[in-house]
């Protein structure tokens, strides 16, 4: 970390989502090596590829890369035309230089782009090209597999019971091996579609026996909607087979089934809708991309985090903020190990679920069941208990359902000390559980405006967070200060139309320092604050329905204290505190978390910082403790934006 520096975030005006970044990450591009049995995987190397201005992430050992097959990027402004004009164009320079080429697929939908083969000397003329973003080497993606998870995910005392008709109005898309449609614990609620893009299996004398082609599509299948060993036994399941007999695929053939779901909800639009990714490979900034449009279009995307006993911001598409990336937790409820290998961890984790020795059908036979491991079938648990919730309340936003996903979840289970120091804090505690009644209630805020801006020092030693409007746009900026050991920036965006929201600002002078929502028709919905120079201890509160009648923010001598003050029609807000060394605060269901601020007793707090609508404030060692202060806010659904239908 600088002695001196200020880490700024900047909102994109679609997302609601948090991001915890200490820095950005190193890297983007490439594979996965196979997962034999017993066998543990490559670890990412940190060698760069050829052309790091394009494949600007770094690329794994060999085992795990797709040698000349790339996927070219093209820039967003690139009209459908122009993309097969392209690929054209280098065909024909490529040929001009005595190199041969094949497009294999052309992307218009899901975004600009083609699959090109060629050799890795054709990569100069192809960044030439006028509307070429970047270029990503094909990598290869893996199946992550290796009845007490039943009894686990129900809440006790509770009328939820695992019933036939759970889920009924949900499709869950599967993008795994083959499937035994015909067995018995999934006969009737899996539906095969035509898709297939599998590379060809290694070995000459490699033998495709049924059994071991669908072994972990079968089981997937019945682990999201079985009819005995299922979590939403009512959930349709739609199959595309994207890994080949040995569990293997690659990024392009995952790319190419997101399009093909994305067109059949162009034919036949539906919702809710979730997919489920229960595999893994290397960072790949297209996979990534592709993922967040799946589910800025309200598709819920649930992944494997990886089981490589390795942080899951380092694979994709576990990595990208906008899936629900799941790890996986054994029957103690402690983090799942699978011989060397293990679930993966980190700050992209959103929730853990059952993932060791799990029952479920086997392709083996019609009847048969088996018990595998690994991410996939945590992620699987998780795609089953979405269904269970879309199908109570079909209208839920991604976002939404995220949050009640965490806030049911049972926190603070698993041992912290199985991962590694650096990743403890970052780690999220909680396993996930069935809500304690499945009933619709009401949503929570969503505003272009409104945003959440807090930090988080490492020995204390930071200078607090603004928020600032730059040229229309807003951007929370975290300070690190001298003897620093860097600072984390959390921010939250929200959309909500119509929404009028503005940043009041006091400056240092006072003894103590108070801004205020100056008009009535607005509603508290943030504080942040910093100090220029000097120490800044993280005190600052925000008081909702003072004597004054103005909401507002107080914050401590020699700081600046800004308050985000939104106007939108029907918002309610209020206010929350808790009291610890270690301190959680929740918005209840149906409230989203929009305020999350720290007041340490003496001593430094080391901030507080959010995740997803739980604010989280940790205080320094050897200090009295700290309070947390949070602003929940919400608006009630309208009678119309209820959904009596699937189809729309």
């Amino acid at each position: 970390p600088l002695e001196e520096a200020s880490l700024v975030i900047r909102w994109p005006a679609e997302y609601h989502q948090d991001y915890h970044w200490l820095h950005p990450l190193p890297w983007t591009s490439s594979a996965v090596s196979p997962l034999a049995e017993g066998q543990e995987l490559p670890r990412p190397s940190r060698a760069r590829l050829p052309y790091p201005h394009v494949l600007s992430f770094v690329q794994m050992q060999d085992a795990w890369r797709l040698p000349g097959q790339y996927i070219v990027v093209l820039k967003k402004e690139t009209r459908k035309p122009q993309t097969s004009r392209t690929a054209t164009h280098l065909q024909a320079r490529a040929a001009k230089h005595g190199y041969q080429t094949q497009i294999l697929h052309v992307f218009v939908e899901l975004f600009r782009g083609f699959i090109v083969k060629m050799s890795s000397d054709v990569l100069p003329l192809a960044l030439k090209l006028p509307h070429v973003d970047y270029i990503e080497e094909d990598s290869y993606v893996f199946a992550q597999s290796i009845p007490w998870n039943l009894g686990r995910i129900v809440p006790i005392l509770t009328d939820c019971n695992l019933s036939v008709d759970k889920g009924d109005l949900v499709e869950v898309y599967l993008l795994d091996t083959g499937v035994q449609s015909n067995h018995r614990e999934i006969e009737g609620r899996v539906f095969v579609t035509e898709f297939e893009n599998v590379p060809d299996e290694d070995g000459t004398r490699f033998h495709r026996q049924a059994s071991k082609c669908d072994s972990h599509g079968t089981h997937m299948a019945g682990v999201v909607s079985g009819r005995d060993a299922g979590v939403a036994k009512g959930a349709s399941v739609r199959s595309l087979r994207v890994l080949n007999c040995q569990g293997k695929g690659t990024v392009s053939g995952i790319l190419i089934g997101l399009e093909f779901i994305q067109r059949t909800l162009a034919t036949q639009p539906y919702s809710p809708l979730v997919v489920l990714l229960p595999l893994a490979g290397g960072y790949s900034r297209i996979l990534n991309a592709a993922c967040r449009l799946m589910v800025q279009m309200g598709v819920a995307i649930i992944a494997a985090a990886g089981n490589y006993k390795d942080d899951a911001c380092l694979y994709s598409p576990a990595a990208e903020p906008e899936v629900i990336t799941v790890g996986a937790t054994n029957v103690e409820d402690q983090p799942a190990s699978m011989g060397s290998l293990g679930t993966n961890f980190g700050r992209c984790v959103d929730v853990f679920a059952p993932g060791d020795d799990i029952i479920g059908a086997s392709s083996d036979c019609s009847t048969c069941f088996t018990s595998q491991s690994g991410t996939s079938q945590a992620a699987a648990h998780v795609a089953g208990i979405a269904a269970m919730i879309l199908n109570t309340n079909p209208g839920l936003s991604i976002s939404e359902l995220r949050q009640r996903l965490i806030h049911f979840s049972i926190k603070s289970l698993i041992n912290e000390a199985w991962f590694p120091e650096d990743q403890r804090l970052l780690t999220p505690n909680r396993v996930a559980g069935l809500p304690p009644k499945l009933v619709a209630d009401m949503g929570p805020l969503r505003s272009p405006d409104e945003e959440l801006c807090s930090s988080l020092s490492k020995n204390g030693k930071q200078r607090g967070t603004r928020i600032e409007d730059n040229g229309g746009r807003k951007e929370c900026v975290a300070h690190n200060r001298f003897g620093g050991q860097g600072v984390y920036g959390i921010a939250r965006c929200c959309i909500w139309p119509k929404a009028d929201c503005q940043i009041n600002t006091l400056s240092e002078g006072s003894a103590v320092q108070s801004v205020s929502c100056t008009k009535d028709t607005h509603v508290l919905t943030g504080c942040s604050s910093h100090s220029p120079v000097g120490e800044f201890i993280g005190t600052i509160r925000p008081v909702l329905g003072s004597e004054s009648g103005h909401d507002h923010c107080i914050g401590q001598a020699e700081a600046t204290v800004h308050a985000f003050c939104c106007h939108v029609p029907s918002i309610e807000c209020k206010t929350g505190i808790a009291n610890e060394a270690a301190v959680m605060v929740a918005c209840d269901a149906g409230w989203t978390l929009t305020g999350c601020n720290a007041q340490a007793h003496g001593n430094n707090a080391l901030g507080a910082y959010s995740v997803d609508n739980t604010c989280v404030v940790i205080s320094s060692p050897g200090s009295k403790g700290a309070r947390a202060f949070v602003i929940c806010c919400r608006k009630r659904l309208l009678e119309n934006e209820q959904h009596s239908s699937n189809y729309k």
